[in-house]
Parts: C-alpha cells; sequence; structure tokens
C-alpha cells in the first residue's frame, strides 16, 4: 500500500496508558511503513510536570516505524488545541491524518482500515471522517461496514478536504440548528450532544470533538464506522479529561481484516436503528444506574483520599 497517511498520537501525563497504546499501535501490520507524529502537550500545573516529563521520556525512543517525530510543547494548549493543531499541520503537509489519543489499544488491522478507507473516499465529498470505534451494538447482521451520523473520536482519519468545513466557533454552529436537527443530532434525544454543545458554550468542557461532529452534520457529511470496533478506550477510570469512571462503552476489539466497504455513500438505516438502541439502553434500569453512580463515587473518594 502506498501513500500511507500519518499517525498523529496525542499524549500528556499517562505514562501507563501511553505505552500500552504506542505497544498496541506498534503492532499493527502497517507501522513499520507508516509515519508517526507524536504531540505532547505542556504542564498545565507543576504538579502534573513529573508525569509529563515520564510520558516524554517514554516517548524519546520510540521504534517500529517507518519514522517519529516528537513534538513537545513548551505551553500547555489542553486536548482540543493540541488536537486542532496537530491535525491541521498534518492534512495541510499529507492531505490526510490517521489520529490517536494516548488512551486507545487498537486491532493490529486499524491502520490497514484506515489506510484503504482514506484512498477509497479519497474524493467523496459526502464522506468527511472516518472512525475506528464502536459500540457493542445488538444486531449481529450489520454490513462490516456503514455509513452513519455519528463521528466517533476513539480512533479517527480524515482528509484535508473535509477538515477545512470544520468549525471551532460554538456560536456559529448554534445558530445553524433548529429543533428538528437538534433531535437528528442527538439520536433522537438518546445521547446528549446538544447537551455537550450547550456545556461547551456555557465553559463547561471544551470538546473539540463535539463541534467536529457538530461540522460534519451540519455540512450533510457522513462517517464511515466498522461494525465490529478496531480500538477500545482504557481511559474510562478517571484519568482522562473527559471520561468517568465507566464500562458502558467497554468493546471486545475486533482482530479480523476489514474487507469490506460500502459502494453506496448513504447512511445505513440499519445501523441507525442498532446505534439508537444501544445508545436509548445503554445504562439499564434504574438500580443499575445508581449501583454505578455509587462505585464512581466510591473510586473518586478513596483515589483522593490515598
Amino acid at each position: 500500500m502506498q501513500n500511507l497517511a500519518p499517525i498523529a498520537l496525542f499524549v500528556y501525563n499517562r505514562p501507563e496508558h501511553t505505552r500500552r497504546t504506542l505497544n498496541s499501535l506498534k503492532k499493527n501490520l502497517l507501522a513499520d511503513e507508516s509515519r508517526l507524529f507524536i504531540f505532547s502537550d505542556g504542564a498545565k500545573t507543576p504538579a502534573d510536570q513529573t508525569k509529563v516529563d515520564e510520558v516524554r521520556q517514554l516517548i524519546s525512543d520510540v521504534s517500529g516505524f517507518k519514522s517519529v517525530k516528537v513534538i513537545k510543547g513548551k505551553q500547555n494548549k489542553g486536548l482540543a488545541n493540541s488536537i486542532i493543531d496537530g491535525v491541521t499541520q498534518l492534512v495541510n503537509d499529507y492531505g490526510k491524518v490517521i489520529v490517536f489519543e494516548d488512551d486507545l489499544l487498537s486491532s493490529k488491522y486499524s491502520l490497514q482500515y484506515f489506510n484503504e478507507a482514506l484512498t477509497k473516499y479519497a474524493n467523496e465529498e459526502k464522506v468527511m471522517h472516518i472512525g475506528a470505534y464502536m459500540f457493542e451494538l445488538g444486531d449481529k447482521k450489520l454490513p462490516e461496514t456503514f455509513f452513519y451520523r455519528i463521528a466517533t473520536s476513539w480512533g479517527w482519519a480524515t482528509w484535508a478536504r473535509a477538515w477545512k468545513d470544520f468549525e471551532p466557533d460554538i456560536d456559529k454552529l448554534m445558530g445553524q440548528f433548529d429543533k428538528q436537527k437538534i433531535s437528528r443530532f442527538s439520536i433522537d434525544g438518546t445521547m446528549n450532544f446538544w447537551k455537550q454543545m450547550q456545556e461547551f458554550k456555557a465553559g463547561k468542557n471544551n470538546s473539540w470533538a463535539i463541534r467536529w461532529y457538530a461540522s460534519i452534520f451540519l455540512k450533510g457529511g457522513l462517517t464511515l464506522n466498522p461494525s465490529h470496533s478496531l480500538v477500545h478506550n482504557i481511559g474510562h477510570d478517571g484519568t482522562g479529561v473527559h471520561s468517568n469512571i465507566e464500562n458502558t462503552y467497554k468493546v471486545k476489539i475486533s482482530q479480523k481484516v476489514v474487507k469490506k466497504f460500502p459502494t453506496e455513500v448513504k447512511e445505513n438505516e440499519q445501523a441507525h436503528e442498532a446505534i439508537r438502541s444501544f445508545l436509548k439502553n445503554r445504562k439499564g434500569s434504574l438500580v443499575k444506574r445508581g449501583m454505578v453512580l455509587i462505585k464512581q463515587i466510591r473510586i473518586k473518594y478513596f483515589t483522593k483520599a490515598k
């Protein structure tokens, strides 16, 4: 496979997560042919400096890729600005990019999936994003890959032609939504995507991902997704910037090569029903929700007490 996309890996202050992510990534079949760019954000506080230094020591001697370039930030940009700047830099230089954060384990076929899809849909303007993560869906008869509206951020890829439509201004984005669009955006109210938009506007989160999804949605774009996840997020242990302690989105990583891609560029209705059903029922009964909440409080309390 020629002209492989560069890989952007964003790291901060989690050395063990970073180590596991890198070990998983370099087991990919195309790792030794791929350029890896590691973006290391600067410490936000003096307390973070030790862990940031540990991560930087870890990434100073990475092998298993065609080339490795480490970009060390002197100041703290925060995850959102780091990703926006890094992705912009690489799509401007290479026309496309594959994006990982420091808490993502991947299938050995993930890079192959990304690169084949990037090539196959390079000139399909409606296809704006390739995701590698997928929920554990109940429908086991879904096609191997499908198009959908949601842009998942746990392992993804895009092109310069699509990224140019990324709108960081939350007011410009929210101004284009009406009641019907909010419902479609939130998958019929089953997911809190619109709430995430409101919270960003209120300064309660700094998510680049919700703005990227909104940019795609408003453009009428689609995202390619596997029916069986090629990525698992290990950051739901309370260490992530935007993650809680939970197992709702835990998946078993597919270890099968992806061979089939959709020929028709349109949203898959069967996938829509499967995803809507998962999101609607993902938190379970009130009793289960209460048990999860108690567990989260206990873990956070005892972690702080140590």
